[in-house]
């Protein structure tokens, strides 16, 4: 199991360890529930160093990113971020990620942990353009500073003006006192913030600078668990439970970051797709009734007939209400909707509403 180059910080602070996607990750410190709480009113730092960062230098760089991602990336300008999707040849997703426009031949790719293998293998065996490849995973370490006081919490720390940067975008600088970082006005929380990319060498001296300067504002260290439960209130898909090989990006409501006006892997299918409609959508569903939804829970209808199933659920902090995402067929996919999840063989009552669920 691989170790980021904060484990030991994240252990002296007592943080409760897993393993999580190859890596010893900390889950929680002081309790799921009070982290989420911080990140949504305040600020709070994810150490989310076990994502994998690509880097991909030429003339064609463009083109290569052009192939293999459903995005357009054309688009894309100095110190813009896109998300986007690798699509298979079968309809499915490789992997859904972030790519980073740092020059006209230059590109970051940001793809999950779990992947990093996996992508790097897809991407490189469409690389017919001479395109330099590099894998930096596992130099890089990356911490999302979230929530609404942030960018007051870190402005002491760089003259990169923090508050005006717009969502999607980057900038490269001094940051407490390290050159060539990335901070990006990006996150998976929904509670705005930053996510900053610098060499492993810096991650200790980074981490203890923004404690320091984040006191005032009642910065605290946050786990893996509170990164579920904020992005599922927001309804961000989690690579491995609601979207996968199998999962088309047009059924995952991905749409959006699907353009037919250019050539991609499988695009001719998926366009296809798209015109005859799909049979299955990835929806949000609170619950009605008493009870917690869970990863591959059956979804009902009213006659006990499986229509779907759960893909991630929780009980929400903020909203004090069980909620839930989740693959049904498309005729039971309409907002209000009432369906069932099944419980332990017992109908527990829910009902479709359009995410984000933390309005």
């Amino acid at each position: 199991m691989k170790n980021t180059a904060l484990t030991d910080i994240h252990i002296k602070e007592g943080a409760k360890m897993v393993p999580f996607a190859g890596y010893n990750m900390p889950v929680q410190y002081a309790g799921i529930n009070a982290e989420h709480e911080t990140v949504r009113n305040g600020v709070g730092v994810f150490d989310v160093s076990h994502m994998g960062e690509f880097i991909l230098k030429g003339d064609k760089a463009l083109d290569l990113i052009q192939q293999v991602t459903s995005n357009d990336a054309s688009k894309l300008y100095d110190g813009k971020v896109q998300y986007s999707c690798l699509p298979n040849k079968d309809g499915g997703i490789v992997d859904d990620l972030l790519v980073y426009r740092m020059d006209d031949k230059t590109y970051m790719l940001v793809v999950n942990a779990s992947n990093i293998e996996k992508d790097w293998n897809w991407i490189a065996g469409f690389n017919t353009f001479g395109v330099d490849m590099k894998n930096i995973s596992d130099r890089t370490s990356l911490l999302a500073i979230q929530g609404p006081k942030a960018a007051e919490a870190l402005q002491s720390l760089t003259d990169i003006d923090l508050a005006s940067m717009e969502y999607y975008t980057f900038k490269k600088g001094v940051f407490a006192g390290v050159d060539n970082v990335v901070v990006s006005a990006t996150g998976y929380t929904g509670a705005g913030g930053f996510e900053i990319y610098f060499d492993n060498e810096n991650a200790e001296k980074i981490w203890t600078a923004i404690f320091e300067a984040g006191k005032a504002f009642g910065i605290k260290p946050i786990g893996l668990g509170a990164r579920d439960t904020l992005r599922l209130e927001m309804g961000f898909c989690l690579y491995g439970n609601d979207i996968d090989d199998a999962t088309s990006p047009l059924e995952a409501g991905l749409g959006w970051v699907t353009k037919f006006s250019k050539e991609f892997t499988n695009s001719a299918a998926l366009q296809q797709q798209k015109a005859e409609g799909v049979k299955r959508k990835l929806v949000g569903f609170e619950m009605i009734d008493r009870g917690i939804p869970r990863h591959d829970y059956p979804i009902v209808d009213a006659e006990g007939n499986v229509i779907g199933k759960v893909t991630s659920g929780t009980q929400s902090p903020s909203l004090q209400k069980a909620i839930g995402m989740g693959y049904v067929k498309t005729e039971f996919a309409k907002e209000g909707t009432e369906i069932y999840i099944s419980i332990r063989d017992n109908k527990i009552k829910a009902k479709i509403v359009k995410p984000p669920f933390n309005k």
